[in-house]
């Protein structure tokens, strides 16, 4: 087993796995369907492309800063010159009323995300992706841009597992929330890619486990 590891911090991001029309929602730490979303924008795979291959691996997070969960509302509505105010409806004809929406999403958070998997090729193929993105990277919503670079040029762990790959790696704060990927897990998320995932909505259950750690003789992270 390898790990690679990947840093996800801005001042905003958004990882939903429960969006319903106008409220859109946010984990308090990365989703795996956000995670592999993000590899195939580094890999250049379109939306139709299966990514079974991508969604075998294990992931872990562990939590360097909590984010603060904000909201922004929105409204939509407008109109052209010479036209009456409103919003175009899916069936058709336009709406008076202005369409109202509720958006969360992490402010200041930083994550240490590690995949875990047998395939060290494609471990290696996506290390370098990420230090060379086809597409532009995005931290669960195309506005979400990263703070610092999402590649992490020591990062591939060859024979490293997952936990200790992200317990070991520095700079970490001196307590640290991790969430590991597990079939014993006790929490449930619905972020599993199924197939071509992202054209046709399909993300399975997967179980995770969190835990809460002090690493022993480690100097707190310096606030970015």
């Amino acid at each position: 087993m390898s790990t690679l590891l990947l840093r996800l911090a801005g001042p905003m991001q958004s990882w939903g796995t429960q969006s319903r029309f106008t409220v859109r929602d946010t984990g308090l730490e990365p989703s795996k369907s956000g995670v592999i979303g993000l590899l195939c924008a580094a890999l250049g795979r379109p939306r139709s492309e299966p990514v079974n291959d991508l969604a075998k691996v294990k992931m872990g997070v562990r939590v360097d800063h909590e984010g603060v969960m904000k909201m922004d509302y929105h409204t939509a509505g407008g109109h052209r010159q010479s036209e009456e105010y409103g919003v175009a409806r899916a069936s058709g004809g336009v709406s008076k009323d202005a369409v109202v929406s509720r958006r969360y999403y992490l402010a200041d958070a930083d994550f240490l995300v590690g995949l875990e998997g047998e395939d060290e090729r494609l471990l290696r193929e996506l290390h370098q992706a990420l230090a060379q993105p086809k597409w532009q990277l995005f931290l669960g919503r195309k506005a979400f841009v990263p703070g610092l670079p999402v590649h992490v040029a020591d990062g591939l762990k060859e024979g490293l597992g997952l936990e200790e790959a992200l317990k070991t790696y520095a700079p970490r704060p001196k307590q640290v929330r991790l969430v590991l990927e597990t079939p014993s897990g006790e929490e449930v998320c619905q972020d599993q890619p199924v197939g071509a995932a992202f054209r046709d909505r399909s993300f399975a259950l997967r179980r995770v486990a969190v835990t809460f750690h002090t690493l022993e003789g480690v100097a707190p992270a310096k606030e970015v």
